[in-house]
């Protein structure tokens, strides 16, 4: 056998090895060299001239900078570019090699400043006039093994592997379990969010404790750490299950985690960021050719695929634009039936067992799911490269800029009760220091200088703004048990203590009685010092009575227009899908269920992307990705495919009739 053969033996093998993942073992690069010169059997690299045939520094470079590269194969072994088969004694100077590289560790990933390796052969001009022609070992490599800055990305590999191994180590499974267990029951705030990330990560934990020598598992971490669930330790969900693997209690972790996860239901301001953030998010964008990307508008129906539809209307192509149905929703008059007892039926049953039968849905619309509005966002080039954690280039934006929203859930992340009979939340968008005032039928007033009535157990819990203001702050009053409630009027009033701004006025009061839900809205400042009497309430067989709302605050009470669409009245539904990042079996994040109502229009611009969608190597420039959100809004459109929305995470509900085989009027439950 002639070195050619050799020579193209080992170079199919490495063009077989770089499909996948390469590394370099801690086998130093000029022991290998030299193992290479002495694996040769006696008489068999001869001295040619002045040195040994196979001593050339071709050859060298080939095998300080390729002779130690590995690969992992399936079974979790290290494979090198020495494991082949060839003829005569080549074979064993492979085994030889292949033996060496392999006993040592993986040291870093593989990585090059050059496309190619070595020359395949070169010509020398002997003395006799003849032309001696030389092959050696050579290698071409892909793009993604090379590069202009080895050594930071080398570290960074090194520093994502020992999260990962830290993350298996020290985060016990019992406590993902007990994660998995709490997003099962929906007792963790956008837990659906993360329920893949843990399930996956439960299965590297479940391999790794299987495997038994210490050079297994290191080459099981290095096979796995580009796994996006490697780094789970350093994200929002690995505290909590570290909390858990710490024994901390559940209550106390669960309580840590949604601090930093609840919610994003805040007005949005353009992030700092200097020229040096931009220039590197710039070169980010220009070298992924992402800039097309970034270009939004609203969807179309013509955009969606049937594939991803749970329900659509029959006449859904006809009503898209300006139709006679839209025009005539105006005019539809607020329903005052009552629906307190209706069926009710969870979203999962409603799709599994009521929309195959059904021919047209329809929606009770009311105030409180103005913040439920939602604008399904499409991509405006027709390639776009993905941006986002799932595989197509489809977002959604809900009304006031927000992926989720919850009042209650930001009380819960101020520290206060969300589990009385009664709640009464106060939230508000500046850094204004707005008080709620509770006056009780007997008098006595429950506010920040009196927080815990005495008779009634009434309590503020929450006071916020005094000293340091925040932008999304809430006060909450709570009853813990009804029967404590006192009969007769009760006055809800809203104070401006200190007044500090001018801009994002007004104020939302949310009432939770016995799960069942109201708000109030009030879209003007208060004056400094000044009160807003807002409505009063009482309980009346065992139902709350709101009375004497305010001359300007609006209610759930009061019909309202919004998105083109009249609260208090049934909506046709046009379209029912899942959010796209649960179309074509994407599983990326919490999934939403989206109702697209007939008429149903977006006035505002809208923000084609959010921080939370981006795929993981664009976080590192967020705060110039919040920017260019901000700046690169869709335009207005009266093509779109725009509804209510509702997160698998947040407790919800809606009233639906529904016609077909048989026609019934439900509650669906979130």
């Amino acid at each position: 056998m002639s070195f050619k053969n050799f020579r193209d033996s080992i170079e199919k093998q490495f063009d077989k090895m770089k499909k996948n993942d390469l590394y370099i073992t801690s086998a130093n690069r000029d022991d290998v060299w030299e193992t290479y010169l002495d694996s040769f059997p006696e008489g068999t690299n001869n001295i040619f001239k002045e040195r040994r045939e196979y001593d050339c520094s071709t050859c060298r470079i080939f095998l300080k900078n390729i002779g130690n590269v590995v690969t992992i194969n399936q079974k979790n072994e290290l494979v090198s570019v020495w494991d082949v088969k060839v003829e005569g004694y080549y074979q064993e100077v492979a085994d030889t090699l292949s033996t060496y590289v392999k006993n040592f560790v993986i040291k870093d990933i593989f990585l090059y400043s050059e496309s190619k390796v070595g020359e395949a052969s070169t010509n020398q001009l002997l003395e006799n006039g003849s032309v001696h022609k030389w092959n050696h070992f050579s290698a071409v490599l892909p793009s993604k093994f090379v590069s202009d800055d080895i050594t930071a990305l080398k570290g960074k590999e090194r520093e994502a592997k020992g999260v990962f191994q830290r993350g298996v180590e020290q985060l016990s499974i019992s406590s993902l379990e007990i994660v998995l267990d709490l997003m099962a029951q929906n007792s963790l705030y956008r837990g659906e969010e993360f329920k893949k990330s843990v399930k996956d990560f439960l299965r590297l934990k479940e391999q790794y404790q299987k495997l038994k020598s210490e050079k297994e598992r290191d080459n099981f971490l290095w096979k796995n750490v580009k796994n996006r669930v490697s780094l789970l330790k350093n994200s929002v969900i690995g505290t909590l299950v570290e909390d858990l693997s710490n024994g901390d209690e559940i209550e106390k972790a669960v309580r840590a985690f949604e601090s930093k996860v609840a919610p994003t239901n805040y007005k949005r301001t353009s992030a700092p960021v200097s020229k040096g953030m931009v220039e590197q998010a710039v070169k980010k964008i220009d070298e992924l050719g992402l800039e097309t990307s970034l270009h939004r508008r609203f969807a179309v129906a013509s955009d969606v695929s049937i594939n991803n539809v749970i329900f659509a209307d029959r006449s859904v192509s006809a009503m898209m634009k300006d139709s006679l149905m839209s025009m005539l929703l105006k005019e539809v008059k607020p329903s005052k039936k009552s629906y307190d007892k209706v069926e009710e039926i969870s979203i999962d049953d409603f799709v599994k067992n009521v929309v195959p039968k059904v021919d047209s849905i329809e929606l009770l619309i009311e105030n409180r799911h103005k913040s439920n509005l939602v604008s399904v966002i499409a991509p405006k080039s027709e390639n776009p490269k993905p941006i986002f954690l799932w595989d197509n280039a489809f977002s959604w934006s809900y009304n006031g800029e927000i992926a989720d929203s919850s009042i209650k859930e930001r009380v819960k992340q101020a520290g206060g009760s969300v589990s009385g009979d009664l709640r009464i939340s106060l939230s508000w968008f500046n850094t204004d220091d707005l008080d709620i005032h509770l006056r009780e039928p007997d008098g006595y007033k429950v506010d920040y200088t009196n927080k815990h009535s005495p008779k009634s157990y009434a309590t503020l819990d929450v006071d916020m703004n005094v000293n340091r203001p925040v932008r999304d702050a809430v006060e909450n009053i709570t009853w813990a048990n009804r029967s404590r409630i006192k009969k007769g009027k009760h006055t809800i009033l809203v104070n401006n203590y200190t007044s500090r701004e001018s801009v994002d006025v007004g104020f939302e009061i949310e009432v939770e009685y016995l799960g069942e839900v109201y708000n109030f809205s009030y879209a003007k400042k208060v004056k400094a010092k000044g009160t807003i009497s807002v409505f009063d309430f009482e309980i009346e067989n065992g139902k709350i009575i709101f009375k004497n709302i305010g001359k300007e605050v609006n209610s759930t009470t009061l019909a309202q227009e919004v998105w083109n669409v009249k609260t208090g009245s049934f909506q046709k539904v046009s379209m029912m899908m899942l959010s796209p990042n649960h179309w074509d079996k994407n599983e990326a994040g919490n999934r939403h269920h989206f109702f697209v109502l007939d008429g149903c229009t977006n006035p505002e611009r809208a923000r084609g992307f959010y921080n939370e969608f981006l795929r993981s190597d664009l976080i590192p420039h967020r705060k110039v990705f919040e920017l260019l959100a901000d700046k690169m809004k869709c335009e207005e459109s009266s093509e779109q495919l725009s509804g209510v929305g509702f997160s698998s995470t947040k407790r919800d509900e809606i009233i639906c009739k529904v016609n077909g085989t048989f026609s019934r009027v439900l509650k669906i439950k979130f």
